[in-house]
């Protein structure tokens, strides 16, 4: 049966947060999305497997990365890693004004489910505008997908990294809010 194989050299993927903005040259990046809006500026880097998500406002900064090697990561603003297992939801305050509220959920798929998945996954990236980030060779189908809906006071970000060899699909979202200077 594969499926143990599958497990056992799984790709494990984690969430690090930050309280500062991390330097590009961590990443290869391929896309980028830029949302400037009276309150806050939001910038997301798309790379094969991953993203970094950075939120500002009022001079706090938080930066959230999806990646399978946390171990290359700056330890500068470094708040808290987390390993991508099954379900998990997290909730994390930044100074005074922004709460980033995330979710993930990671799924390891037989073929024929996986092959499902990616083609509704992309299908839906590309009708939502959302950045589609192809990549693999030969038989691979791997895919990156970010799609962002901006608010006045928050922000709503989901992604999806698909990984054809394991038959993996995580799926994250978060949710950047702003609350208001009087509160």
């Amino acid at each position: 049966m594969q499926v143990p194989d599958k497990i056992s050299d799984q790709q494990t993927y984690s969430m690090a947060l930050f309280r500062s903005a991390i330097h590009p040259e961590f990443f290869d990046i391929e896309e980028r999305i830029e949302v400037q809006h009276d309150n806050y500026h939001f910038e997301a880097w798309l790379f094969k497997g991953g993203h970094v998500f950075r939120f500002e406002s009022d001079g706090t900064c938080v930066t959230e990365v999806i990646t399978p090697n946390p171990e290359n990561l700056p330890e500068r603003g470094h708040v808290t890693t987390m390993v991508c297992a099954s379900e998990r939801d997290h909730e994390q305050e930044f100074g005074d004004r922004i709460t980033l509220i995330t979710s993930m959920q990671i799924e390891l798929l037989p073929e024929h489910l996986y092959g499902d998945s990616y083609i509704e996954l992309v299908e839906f990236g590309e009708e939502a505008n959302a950045k589609v980030l192809r990549y693999g060779s030969g038989e691979e189908r791997n895919v990156s997908i970010v799609d962002v809906q901006r608010h006045n006071d928050e922000l709503h970000v989901q992604s999806y990294h698909l990984q054809s060899s394991h038959g993996l699909v995580l799926r994250t979202q978060s949710i950047f809010e702003l609350k208001s200077s009087e509160s």
